[in-house]
């Protein structure tokens, strides 16, 4: 007999839609993917060079489940640098397989039966599972589309508060829309955190990848009073293109971090230890590598809007951030699952409906530019024609 938590689960955007990509590839379908949000660019080089050291150490052992020492000191360097923020190395960082992780580790902290949990909508359908595993509940909170960009309304928030409310996820830069909070908009969030004394779990995993001179600024950054509230999630895998590495990092309060590590001890264990000395240089060494990958993913975001200009009833929302582009195709007058699965099975080419996100990404399709070069080109042609 199955757990009746389980049935709750339902698998993410991607997996359901990748069902049905190996269905017609087994029947002999040429298709392009433009879904997944996997770098195709490789790992930089020193960071490699850094695991062979590592493993030629015999750094292969297991490791501090908390994270090995020169690990968590290299990602409180790294937040005190880059985000601004304060955390003692010794007590309120973790290391944790991948960021998907680290939120689940949270939210199994953090989360009682019959809390509820704040998610803006639409967003990253993968956290939806985590806060189920937990015995929380969803509250969506619907965003709105105001000058080309998905934004999220603080008086939302205050609709889809309730006394049983415990936590809110935030992801900025967000996924899948691409936008990347302000400033003003963030210390918005954190006013209503406090008032309400609701703790934000902050996923910034796309942090380093922004356009158009617009940087990303963590919540704490933006409002230090949220300190006691505050879960910083993130990992190496876009940034760095480690996806396959699964190696990330938490940050926040003691008390939250030691409970973090209670649920993390029992499962994961953390990563690998020669994985995570590669972390460690590369979040300590050369950063020329990520500029050099956030140029490239530049151009591809400048093709995707170039390529998708003029078709009737089609608009592209410049993302601000990640490598995902929302397409607006309400002016078709077709549910965005259908107009998706038009595209797969008419022009061969493979792309997420908004609507996987949350009821507020209807009339949009999600279009990934992680993978460049003759995929990007092949995938958007066929968008294009699927599409006009």
């Amino acid at each position: 007999m199955l757990s009746d938590r389980i049935a709750q689960l339902r698998p993410t955007a991607v997996n359901a839609v990748l069902a049905e990509v190996r269905k017609l590839q087994a029947e002999g379908r040429d298709l392009v993917s433009l879904m997944r949000g996997e770098p195709d660019l490789p790992t930089p080089a020193h960071i490699v060079d850094a695991a062979v050291a590592s493993l030629a150490k015999g750094r292969t052992g297991y490791p501090d489940n908390r994270g090995e020492k020169n690990f968590r000191e290299a990602v409180a360097a790294k937040l005190e640098r880059d985000n601004q923020s304060k955390f003692d190395p010794g007590t309120e960082i973790l290391a944790t397989s991948g960021a998907t992780f680290g939120i689940y580790a949270a939210l199994a902290a953090l989360v009682n039966p019959g809390d509820e949990v704040l998610v803006p909508d639409p967003i990253y359908d993968a956290y939806q599972s985590p806060v189920k595993l937990a015995g929380g509940e969803i509250r969506p909170v619907p965003a709105v589309v105001a000058h080309g960009r998905f934004a999220l309304d603080v008086d939302g928030l205050k609709r889809a508060a309730t006394q049983r409310t415990r936590v809110l996820i935030l992801n900025t830069p967000w996924n899948p829309v691409g936008t990347v909070l302000s400033r003003k908009e963030l210390e918005a969030i954190a006013e209503f955190c406090l008032r309400r004394n609701v703790m934000l779990v902050s996923d910034e995993i796309y942090e380093a990848i922004t356009y158009e001179g617009i940087s990303h600024i963590s919540p704490l950054a933006a409002a230090p009073a949220l300190r006691d509230l505050y879960i910083h999630t993130n990992s190496l895998s876009k940034t760095y293109a480690m996806t396959g590495w699964r190696v990330g990092y938490s940050a926040g309060p003691k008390a939250v971090i030691d409970a973090m590590f209670m649920v993390l001890a029992q499962s994961s264990r953390g990563p690998a230890t020669f994985v995570q000395d590669a972390a460690a240089a590369a979040l300590t060494g050369p950063q020329d590598a990520v500029g050099e990958m956030v140029e490239e993913y530049t151009l591809r975001r400048e093709r995707v809007i170039a390529e998708l200009a003029g078709i009737p009833g089609v608009k592209v929302l410049p993302p601000e951030g990640g490598f995902f582009a929302m397409v607006d195709v309400s002016g078709l007058d077709k549910p965005s699952n259908e107009i998706r699965q038009q595209l797969l099975s008419d022009a061969g080419v493979v792309v997420i409906h908004g609507s996987a996100y949350g009821a507020s990404g209807e009339g949009t399709l999600r279009v990934s530019f992680a993978s460049g070069g003759a995929n990007l080109e092949r995938g958007l042609a066929r968008l294009r024609e699927g599409l006009m």
